[in-house]
């Protein structure tokens, strides 16, 4: 189509990158088309995408030259890291500067990166609050991403900084569900006191970049924050308990306690709880609501999210 924008989505297969993709792709009149991005074009859902109509090509982050191909002939590009992939700060800082020369050498147009604060502007790496991670970090995936942001903008690259929040598919996939307590009573445990939880589907963060995408040149330079809704703990555990039919509780625990619990990743996240309620004004008045919704008129809340994915919510 004439004039049509083509945007290349790196992890097309994964959360974000996927949502944007079937946010684009579901309309066909919007002026914007889809490149997908993925290191295995004959994956399940690679194929999926190329059957609604996207062009799927290899590349892989960790290649800057691949990346560059696949960047040329777009008019923009949305790109993201995994810290969870590997947990590693450092190759998440690698990844974005791979990232941000290839979308300068393809000249684009337009980039979303998706991004995070520094929380060592709040908590600097002399603070004992929390413990330093990695020898430099004190949220290792926030921290990462947000030094990796200099790439894009030091490059001229015309970027928004997208800061996203915690997808509620953690309930399903990270292991954020309740869990039965030894007296048989279902809780939900984080480190958060009585401070509110910006969180988010993970379909909408693709709808929130489509729509920053829509608005032309409007956020370019600029940092967007999106959430769903800003909720506490003992909140979360009202909507849970409505939706599963069954009571679950909010179990606050001091974040010391939830670096312990010895999961992959557990000290880097139990950081970023301690980050997110210590510095709770902040981080909450960094993502408007008002503003997810009017890139995403479709914005849902925890109850309705719920509606359709409680069953999938597996119960410990």
């Amino acid at each position: 189509m004439s004039g049509t924008k083509l945007i290349a989505i790196v992890g097309a297969t994964g959360a974000q990158g996927g949502g944007l993709a079937r946010a684009i792709l579901a309309d066909p009149d919007g002026g914007f088309a889809v490149r997908a991005l993925t290191r295995d074009p004959s994956s399940e859902k690679a194929t999926a995408l190329a059957a609604q109509g996207a062009e799927v090509v290899q590349a892989d982050i960790d290649d800057e030259a691949s990346i560059r191909s696949a960047f040329e002939g777009a008019y923009g590009a949305f790109c993201v890291t995994n810290f969870w992939e590997h947990f590693s700060g450092e190759k998440e800082i690698v990844q974005a500067g791979n990232m941000a020369r290839a979308a300068k050498s393809a000249g684009l147009k337009h980039v979303i990166w998706s991004t995070f604060e520094d929380s060592r502007k709040w908590i600097p790496l002399t603070d004992d609050r929390m413990p330093t991670l990695q020898g430099r970090f004190k949220v290792a995936h926030f921290d990462a991403k947000s030094e990796a942001d200099h790439f894009f903008t030091d490059l001229g690259v015309p970027t928004t900084l997208m800061l996203t929040s915690a997808y509620w598919e953690n309930f399903i996939y990270f292991g954020w569900g309740p869990q039965r307590g030894e007296d048989g009573v279902l809780a939900v445990t984080f480190p958060m006191g009585d401070k509110k939880l910006p969180s988010i589907a993970a379909e909408d963060i693709g709808k929130s970049a489509y729509g920053i995408f829509k608005a032309g040149d409007e956020f370019i330079g600029g940092t967007v924050g999106i959430a769903g809704e800003h909720l506490t703990g003992a909140e979360i555990a009202i909507s849970l308990t409505k939706a599963l039919g069954e009571e679950v509780r909010y179990n606050d625990v001091p974040p010391d306690v939830y670096r312990g619990f010895g999961f992959p990743g557990a000290d880097d996240v139990g950081n970023m709880f301690q980050f997110k309620r210590d510095c709770n004004e902040d981080y909450c008045g960094a993502r408007s609501l008002a503003v997810s919704r009017r890139l995403n008129p479709e914005l849902q809340s925890l109850d309705t999210w719920l509606t359709t994915n409680a069953g999938r919510i597996p119960i410990g």
